[in-house]
């Protein structure tokens, strides 16, 4: 068997070498060269379906992530199949689970937690199809996952509060998203390594929100009724923290509360919120590359014939820190209008 594959590689080595020299030939006589490799790249991407399932479509990372996924994978003939979820987990089951049924090629997923799509995640890798996991990984890993390294986001977030506090109160709290969600969770682990080292740091409240704007908004209002000396506070997702900093802002502390957030860099939703003074810095892990680093993935797996869940790879996307120096800075952020 080994054999046969050795004499096999040494054709088709052979064979590229005569199609290179023939291009060679070709070259000197002022011809046009056929490419060797782009007819296969074409015909291998050309009619494969990918499926989408996003926690829900409604908000600009999901748009984001789509948006750039029909960019650069529909002109090579791929089909870019979306279901949305709407923030419901039997939902997100369902159309898991419909959409093997289709075999499409590629399953692109944004988990809700931990558990959820975790046996589905498995079996769908079993029947052939490839498993890209996006920013909110499951407890079973897939092929590949792409997103935020997010004990580096809570680490980063973590310092930027403890300086803001230093002279001040000392007293913060965090604002998580859903516990049971992974970016939570290792949110967390980054910010509890930062105040293992920082002992003079108060947490004077750690609640979940469950990435709902209203929830923030209710909590924080809470603990600055009860701390009004708070000095900064940690939130784990800009699009809930909207609601965290419209309670500062009611509460007349705008600039004196640190508030420290993390998204996907959208123009409204990161640099304008930056600048407006509602953020005093929202890591951003940067949606459009992202979709751009699915997308390389998505094509490399189909044409690659690497077997579904043979691999488990992770691409960590770098981190842009959104601040007042670069808000403004062309560039820094992205804008959903422009995606549509």
């Amino acid at each position: 068997m080994n054999f046969a594959r050795t004499l096999a590689t040494t054709a088709r080595i052979a064979g590229i070498a005569l199609a290179l020299a023939a291009s060679q030939y070709a070259a000197a006589q002022g011809k046009g060269l056929n490419e060797p490799f782009r007819d296969a790249y074409k015909k291998a991407l050309a009619g494969k379906t990918v499926g989408y399932i996003p926690v829900a479509m409604g908000f600009d990372l999901a748009q984001g992530w789509y948006a750039g996924l029909k960019k650069e994978l529909e002109p090579l003939g791929m089909k870019i199949v979306a279901r949305d979820p709407n923030w419901n987990t039997n939902a997100g089951a369902q159309a898991f689970t419909a959409l093997m049924a289709e075999k499409p090629a590629v399953i692109v997923l944004h988990n809700p937690d931990v558990q959820t799509y975790a046996k589905l995640i498995k079996k769908a890798e079993a029947e052939g199809i490839y498993v890209v996991q996006i920013n909110m990984s499951s407890a079973q890993p897939s092929t590949a996952f792409i997103g935020a390294d997010w004990v580096d986001v809570g680490e980063r977030n973590a310092e930027a509060v403890v300086q803001a506090c230093k002279g001040k109160s000392n007293k913060i709290a965090i604002l998580q998203g859903a516990p049971t969600a992974a970016t939570s969770a290792y949110t967390l682990k980054g910010v509890e390594n930062v105040l293992a080292k920082n002992p003079q740091i108060k947490v004077v409240s750690n609640q979940a929100a469950d990435w709902d704007a209203a929830k923030a908004k209710g909590l924080t209002q809470t603990v600055l009724k009860q701390n009004p000396d708070l000095c900064g506070i940690v939130g784990f997702w800009d699009g809930m923290d909207i609601g965290t900093a419209a309670a500062i802002k009611e509460a007349g502390l705008t600039g004196k509360v640190f508030l420290a957030t993390s998204g996907g860099g959208e123009q409204k939703g990161a640099c304008d919120q930056v600048k407006s003074g509602a953020f005093d810095l929202d890591v951003s892990y940067d949606v459009p590359t992202q979709a751009s680093n699915m997308a390389a993935m998505i094509k490399w797996l189909v044409q690659g014939g690497v077997k579904p869940g043979a691999a488990k790879q992770s691409i960590y996307t770098t981190l842009i820190p959104i601040t007042k120096e670069n808000a403004s800075a062309e560039g820094t952020c992205w804008k959903l209008a422009a995606t549509k």
